[in-house]
């Protein structure tokens, strides 16, 4: 579908536009001339603005098509008023993008943070000292926390730990969801995203912030949280957030009072997982207030919740909805499971009699489930259409070819990528996990398989390549483990759950969301010992 930004939904936003286009004057005269070294220039349909009002109205969706349209040039530019856009839609490409030592995210950080979470003009002054620190400089703020979470979070007992706590907090809402259905009915009517997304809210701020965390104490902030969440682009936008967002605004601002609350009476320093108190140390050292810290705690609770919890209704979404991938699935899952025998009955008898638990045990390449991996790749696949954006902190030469001028937007275009026929396939606008059960001995060479590693954007790459990546997938992975054991999903009517559309017209900031929800019947697994603890087990728990 081609998008015209000159009509559809645009016209009735057309006195809107009449104050902006009596200023085309004054951005003529600051709008920096184009190069012939610079990378081919996309002109608007509508003069000086167009691309701009495309990606406010149409979300990602705009510059996906416009980028697939481009893809032969690698990189083109988008003239923006008073300045310009790199979209870089090559994954070699991207690569060299992220190696250049000119072109770096730190410095939209704080602006970014600022729009979002509302932070203060003193707080965002401490965010931006010493952004990008070299060898044996001083360190500021952002520098401290990134490292402290990419520390944290890779690979290895920290991260064992944390995954620990969160899979556990996870099983705590899972086996309330199994004994409601042992007790009450046979199945119960649930959205499925909905239901994903309650679980994961209240799971991921009991075990970074403990019983005593304000979600849990007050229901209304989950309901604040996701009003923050859909509203999150327009804050971005940052024109006067409380009319032009108002739900999200307020949702934010609550949320806020809430957190803040929480640190002031100390809650965190006994009750936060330490990744949390290490995170609110920081800050207090870096000179921030506590109420500031307490908007900065709710982007790292944005940050645990909202990818977790898309990415997981996906993954169960397309296994239920085809019966032959849910049997290759199950039986994966029940392959590596270690049965559990009752330790009351053995000591009173002396033999093992009768299996009380199983354990899926995660090795340290992963859990040996290549069927749901794939499938875990193939939903982020289709469902990121994020972009990595690069600030050019001085005149680039990119790859020896191309001209950056200082100043200007570099945009990585993962949707674009994710999108390309030549990387994935013709069918590459259908959900086929088989793709990622290839391997380079299936007739593909090393340079394919270099353009696939780098053309898959779901985590971005570079410096700025997700520090939560393997805990996101160790949550991801062993929550849907859990469900697929022990639940049934049904559809309401039909012989199989549709799948819908995702819904790419709005600003890519995580997973996209369906069109539309998703009604089915939960109920316990037919064949199933429903008496059976399934415990999810890292690092040699």
């Amino acid at each position: 579908m081609e998008i015209n930004v000159e009509t559809g939904v645009l016209w009735p936003y057309a006195h809107v536009f009449a104050l902006s286009l009596l200023t085309i004057a004054l951005w003529t005269y600051l709008r920096p001339a184009h190069s012939s070294q610079e990378p081919p220039k996309v002109t608007p349909t509508i003069p000086y603005v167009g691309h701009l009002l495309g990606m406010l109205f149409y979300g990602g969706r705009y510059l996906k098509q416009l980028g697939l349209r481009q893809k032969h040039t690698h990189i083109f530019t988008l003239p923006m008023p008073g300045s310009r856009m790199y979209v870089v839609t090559d994954p070699l490409l991207a690569a060299a993008v992220q190696r250049s030592k000119t072109l770096s995210f730190s410095p939209i950080i704080p602006e970014v943070t600022k729009r979002v979470l509302g932070l203060d003009n003193a707080t965002v002054a401490i965010a931006r000292m010493r952004l990008d620190p070299g060898p044996g400089e001083a360190r500021g703020f952002l520098a401290d926390i990134q490292d402290l979470v990419a520390r944290k979070m890779k690979p290895g007992e920290d991260l064992n730990i944390l995954s620990r706590n969160a899979v556990s907090a996870l099983k705590v809402h899972l086996d309330k969801e199994q004994s409601y259905l042992m007790q009450h009915r046979p199945y119960k009517e649930v959205d499925l995203l909905e239901w994903v997304r309650h679980i994961v809210t209240l799971a991921t701020a009991s075990h970074f912030y403990g019983t005593r965390n304000p979600v849990s104490q007050d229901p209304e902030l989950e309901r604040a949280f996701w009003d923050f969440d859909h509203g999150v682009g327009m804050l971005l936008v940052n024109v006067w957030p409380s009319l032009t967002a108002p739900r999200a605004y307020r949702g934010r601002e609550k949320l806020v009072a809430a957190l803040a609350n929480y640190l002031e009476e100390g809650y965190w320093r006994d009750g936060a997982s330490t990744i949390v108190q290490e995170r609110i140390k920081t800050a207090l050292y870096h000179g921030w207030k506590l109420r500031e810290v307490a908007r900065s705690e709710l982007s790292f609770l944005f940050a645990g919740i909202v990818n977790v919890t898309t990415t997981t209704f996906w993954i169960l979404l397309q296994i239920y909805a085809d019966a032959d991938l849910l049997s290759r699935v199950r039986a994966e899952i029940e392959s590596i499971m270690i049965l559990k025998w009752c330790d009351r009955e053995r000591i009173k008898t002396g033999r093992k009699s009768s299996i009380s638990a199983v354990e899926i045990a995660r090795s340290s390449s992963g859990f040996e489930c290549p069927t749901l991996s794939a499938v875990y790749q193939e939903c982020l696949r289709l469902g990121s259409d994020n972009n990595s954006i690069r600030i050019v902190k001085e005149d680039t030469l990119l790859a020896d070819r191309w001209f950056l001028t200082k100043g200007s937007v570099v945009q990585i275009a993962g949707g674009v990528m994710h999108a390309d026929a030549s990387l994935w396939g013709d069918n590459v606008t259908g959900f086929h996990p088989e793709r990622f059960l290839q391997t380079s001995g299936s007739g593909s060479n090393s340079s394919e398989t270099t353009a696939k590693q780098n053309g898959f954007r779901a985590f971005g790459g570079g410096k700025t390549l997700c520090p939560g990546r393997y805990f996101a997938m160790n949550q991801i992975q062993a929550f849907a483990i859990m469900v697929l054991l022990q639940f049934d999903l049904k559809p309401l009517d039909g012989d199989r759950i549709r799948v819908p559309k995702k819904n790419d017209g709005v600003l890519p900031v995580h997973i996209l969301e369906p069109k539309e929800p998703v009604r089915a019947r939960l109920q316990l697994r037919s064949g199933w010992d429903s008496t059976l603890d399934v415990r999810v087990v890292f690092g040699g728990q």
